[in-house]
């Protein structure tokens, strides 16, 4: 993923219908080339499915790396099952350790925050996550689907730190799907009447 999902291949037109969603990408594209150079705080991109949220994390996770940063790129569903599976008496992997790994690393992304379950644990654990890398103000970048107000209906407590203006820069993106080449996606577009291309 992190050698197909680059800066130099990310297109800041996507599948943009209107020049406000093409903005909005160059923006978060500039947004995310200088949390490369001065990563500091939270990034927090927020949009619709398939407007280039992933695509802009990866690449900062591979500029960071090759820029000797030690990075760690999550799915949050794949991240909780990974840290639920070591509670198996198979687990080669102690809980203790792993999600120490993860709330300590220098810089993390979590990819998809919202798609998870939402069971108690799960809140627990993105609670205990969250709070950790706020308060050491660790660099991370996040990104959900979901807006603010669904946000802090899921996840009250999370959504309380990501509202620190202090360290979080909020980028939202209003793009359609890039991956339907076909028209712009229905659900985000401004006119519904807009034939596809």
């Amino acid at each position: 993923m992190m050698e197909r999902m680059t800066f130099a291949a990310f297109d800041p037109a996507g599948n943009a219908a209107d020049r406000e969603d093409r903005f909005s990408l160059e923006h978060a594209l500039t947004a995310a080339k200088t949390f490369v150079r001065y990563p500091d705080g939270w990034l927090l991109l927020a949009g619709p499915h398939g407007c280039g949220k992933t695509h802009l994390s990866a690449a900062i996770i591979g500029e960071s790396i090759r820029a000797g940063q030690v990075a760690f790129f999550a799915f949050v569903p794949d991240l909780l099952d990974h840290l639920r599976s070591t509670f198996s008496p198979h687990s080669s992997i102690e809980y203790d350790h792993l999600f120490e790994q993860v709330k300590s690393i220098p810089l993390l992304v979590l990819d998809d925050l919202g798609a998870e379950s939402g069971t108690q644990w799960a809140q627990e654990k993105l609670y205990q996550l969250f709070v950790h890398r706020h308060n050491r103000r660790l660099p991370t970048v996040i990104n959900t689907y979901l807006p603010m107000k669904e946000l802090e209906h899921a996840h009250p407590r999370v959504a309380s730190r990501l509202k620190d203006t202090a360290l979080v820069n909020w980028i939202p993106i209003s793009a359609p799907d890039f991956r339907d080449s076909l028209s712009p996606n229905p659900h985000f577009t401004k006119n519904p009447q807009q034939k596809p291309r």
